[in-house]
């Protein structure tokens, strides 16, 4: 019990501090990616730490999955260092025995990760998605800063103006580009300022000038005391299906599709991978004390990158019906399970290659 306690401790420091790493890693990335995605247009300004918080939120079980992994490899790795080891197999207790207090310190994290992974990642993503939406049905004079060439909402427009009021109603110096139905209008004025009728939004220009260039290469312009010209136009349009990673878990399991169990596949692979990890951690561990300290860490890292990539690319064959959700589940997990454990077997055995080439012909004889 002593060991056990001792055992739990070190990898309690040990989880935390590669928590602590890792999330500030991923905080720090998030927040360039969030920036530039403001710089875009993408996301207001103002509600960058939200986006980047809910985002983070969205990474959490592959993080906290990558932080127990490297706190048991870690720990391990030391002990076998250390000779501790060697202590804990001359009691009597083998590789295999580690099972028990690494399920009992993880089990917290496991359930976290399963939460996060079921509930907390498609509130995440559509929490995310609804400020960029939301952000993105503003107006388009709205969408215009001072100084600035802005695309429109639908991409048929180039707005430049320069605001004249806090609260975006009216403005300077205004130059609007159209190029539609085939035809291409240069729109300037001295002032505008929006004014509403009915469902729509217009800006209503007032001194300027209107340049329209067709196909047929004729040029007509006209100059104009005042304009109105729409800038918005609200009419319900119809609801697109949201994204799959948005849905909650209960309504992809009710509506099962090639994509959602794609994404069904996914989040449900978040949870199986953090307890394969387990069983991978103490496989991996061993460490030669001549060799190498990093050698079996970067190869753990490689086995972690490589599961998560399958991972995605298990969801991109469910979503494209290359592959069953059930082929994929039993074939990917089912697999790193039965071959983790029996790798564990032969470790905690002693097991070596000519010993089971020998059964294997003793039982075949």
């Amino acid at each position: 019990m002593l060991f056990h306690s001792t055992l739990r401790k070190e990898l309690a420091r040990t989880f935390g501090a590669t928590l602590v790493v890792l999330v500030t890693i991923v905080m720090t990335m998030t927040l360039i990616r969030t920036l530039s995605q403001a710089t875009r247009g993408s996301v207001n300004p103002q509600e960058v730490l939200m986006v980047m918080g809910y985002t983070v939120l969205g990474y959490l079980p592959p993080i906290l999955t990558l932080s127990l992994f490297i706190a048991i490899v870690g720990t391990l790795s030391r002990m076998y260092r250390d000779s501790e080891m060697v202590i804990w197999f001359s009691a009597g207790r083998g590789l295999s025995s580690f099972l028990s207090p690494l399920l009992r310190f993880a089990w917290p994290v496991l359930l976290v990760v399963g939460l996060l992974a079921l509930v907390v990642w498609p509130w995440a993503n559509s929490q995310t998605q609804e400020l960029k939406d939301r952000y993105g049905k503003r107006g388009d004079l709205e969408r215009v800063a001072p100084g600035q060439f802005q695309e429109s909402a639908s991409g048929k427009r180039v707005f430049f103006l320069d605001k004249d009021s806090p609260d975006n109603k009216s403005g300077k110096n205004i130059f609007i580009s159209t190029n539609e139905r085939g035809k291409e209008t240069v729109t300037s004025a001295r002032s505008g300022r929006i004014v509403t009728i009915g469902d729509d939004q217009f800006l209503l220009l007032a001194n300027g000038q209107r340049l329209e260039s067709s196909s047929n290469a004729q040029l007509k312009v006209s100059e104009f005391e005042e304009y109105l010209n729409r800038i918005s136009q609200n009419d319900v349009a119809a609801v697109g299906t949201l994204p799959a990673k948005t849905r909650s878990t209960f309504a992809l399991v009710m509506d099962p599709t090639n994509l959602h169990l794609g994404e069904l596949a996914w989040r449900l692979g978040l949870a199986l991978a953090a307890f394969n990890f387990i069983v991978i951690a103490i496989t991996v561990s061993s460490v030669n004390p001549r060799a190498g300290r990093s050698g079996h860490l970067v190869f753990a890292l490689f086995a972690f990158v490589i599961y998560y990539n399958l991972l995605n690319m298990g969801q991109s064959w469910i979503t494209s019906g290359r592959a069953s959700f059930s082929a994929f589940m039993f074939g990917l997990h089912g697999t790193v399970a039965v071959v983790g454990l029996f790798w564990l077997a032969k470790q905690h055995n002693g097991w070596s290659m000519r010993d089971l080439i020998g059964r294997r012909r003793a039982s075949a004889a």
